[in-house]
């Protein structure tokens, strides 16, 4: 299952977030989405847990929660095109 995470704080880490996220299970990946221009990352990334059951209990768990100052927004990734919020109608 992929995992939305909103408002990292942009000096944590991939590792910090892969290690955060592996309390609840084995992690497929981890990654920050980067800006290009300042070589930062932008405050979200993703991570994907191959048991839904332990994504599950990450997403309940984590969201809401502190980390390097940050209170993380923890939800499932919803793919792009099943994503309805943003219509340009």
């Amino acid at each position: 299952m992929k995992i939305l995470i909103r408002n990292i704080n942009r000096d944590t880490t991939e590792e910090a977030l892969r290690d955060l996220f592996e309390a609840y299970g084995a992690v497929q990946y981890c990654t920050l989405i980067m800006d290009a221009e300042t070589g930062k990352h932008k405050g979200f990334g993703f991570v994907e847990m191959p048991k839904a059951g332990d994504a599950k209990a990450a997403i309940v768990s984590l969201n809401n929660t502190h980390l390097d100052g940050s209170v993380l927004r923890v939800k499932r990734a919803i793919p792009k095109e099943l994503d309805t919020s943003n219509n340009d109608e």
